[in-house]
């Protein structure tokens, strides 16, 4: 599942973690991209201490056998994370799915944890760059799913994204224990208070973002590779 941040990836991640024939694992490539990067992200010299930082053998473990028995390998990927170097072949032995959301309301919400983004931090430009190449490899559409659609009715927009990969959908992905989980990357301490808190999608009350002025070239460059995805979303 292929996002930007700030885009209920985490909470989708709890919906298929509670799956019991689903394993999860949280954003593989981040030791990789912080090191490559040098990003000034909280807790960045724990994150690459902690991780895998040779994206080979990252790209080698989601390529692999399903961990633990399980039949579905449930990959929460963020697109910025999938830097230039990293080729994209290994992307044909996958499902790609793509999670979308209004950059307005990603902007705001990432003003709340971090300094202001540039575009390439959102993953925008990204995510269209991915969905395009998964486009020409495969000659199809893959499954896109927007947010809000989600919060607004998860049970058929989950419904939907599992009938388009091939699974049966499950109520037990509608709701999750609160807390933290053993899969959740070390740096949830950071970013995941929010998700930690959460016992299932929480309802979208459609209140207007506002970006600021300051970010207005950031979210109108984010806006045109979102609205490359959003006439594709399943609905």
């Amino acid at each position: 599942m292929w996002s930007g941040p700030r885009n209920i990836s985490s909470a989708m991640m709890r919906a298929w973690g509670n799956r019991a024939d689903t394993v999860v694992i949280d954003e593989p490539l981040y030791a990789h991209y912080l090191k490559r990067t040098g990003a000034d992200h909280p807790g960045a010299a724990e994150v690459i201490a902690a991780g895998e930082t040779d994206w080979e053998k990252v790209v080698a473990r989601l390529v692999g056998e399903v961990p633990g028995g399980k039949s579905i390998f449930y990959q929460k990927q963020m697109t910025h994370h999938l830097l230039p170097e990293i080729t994209r072949a290994w992307l044909s032995c996958l499902t790609n799915c793509f999670l979308i959301r209004d950059p307005a309301e990603v902007i705001v919400s990432y003003l709340k944890k971090n300094h202001d983004p540039a575009a390439d931090e959102l993953g925008f430009a990204q995510q269209a760059e991915i969905f395009e190449w998964v486009c020409a490899q495969t000659g199809r559409v893959p499954p896109v799913i927007d947010a809000r659609d989600v919060l607004e009715n998860p049970e058929r927009i989950l419904g939907l994204l599992c009938g388009a990969v091939g699974v049966q959908f499950g109520s037990e992905m509608l709701s999750w224990p609160a807390g933290r989980r053993e899969t959740d990357g070390i740096w949830a301490k950071h970013w995941y208070a929010e998700v930690e808190r959460s016992s299932g999608f929480q309802p979208n009350r459609r209140t207007r973002s506002d970006v600021p002025e300051r970010l207005r070239t950031v979210y109108e460059s984010c806006l045109a590779s979102y609205q490359q995805l959003y006439p594709h979303r399943l609905r």
